[in-house]
């Protein structure tokens, strides 16, 4: 899986928790709460992409976060681990 998937994700999700947000206001830089995001919408969000790309990240990572792209950023690393510790398992 390529970043920019992750990305979609992310994007997705975060369409489906908000209104009146289309994916061309969407700024990578911008956090969540900048887009009028509450925090329980963005667990909904973290969650549903956490579920759709079938990995998980600890709680102390996620409370690090600031923005939209660290969210991505630390999505795809866990879906590299992941495919990385399916292959090594395989071998």
């Amino acid at each position: 899986m390529i970043r920019e998937n992750v990305s979609a994700i992310v994007i997705k999700h975060i369409l489906d928790v908000t209104e009146g947000v289309t994916a061309d206001r969407i700024d990578p830089a911008m956090s969540m709460k900048d887009l009028g995001i509450n925090s329980l919408d963005i667990v909904e969000v973290v969650s549903a992409s956490m579920r759709e790309l079938k990995v998980k990240v600890p709680r102390s990572e996620l409370s690090k976060l600031t923005n939209i792209d660290g969210l991505v950023d630390l999505l795809f690393a866990a879906t590299v681990e992941k495919a990385r510790t399916a292959n090594a398992v395989q071998a």
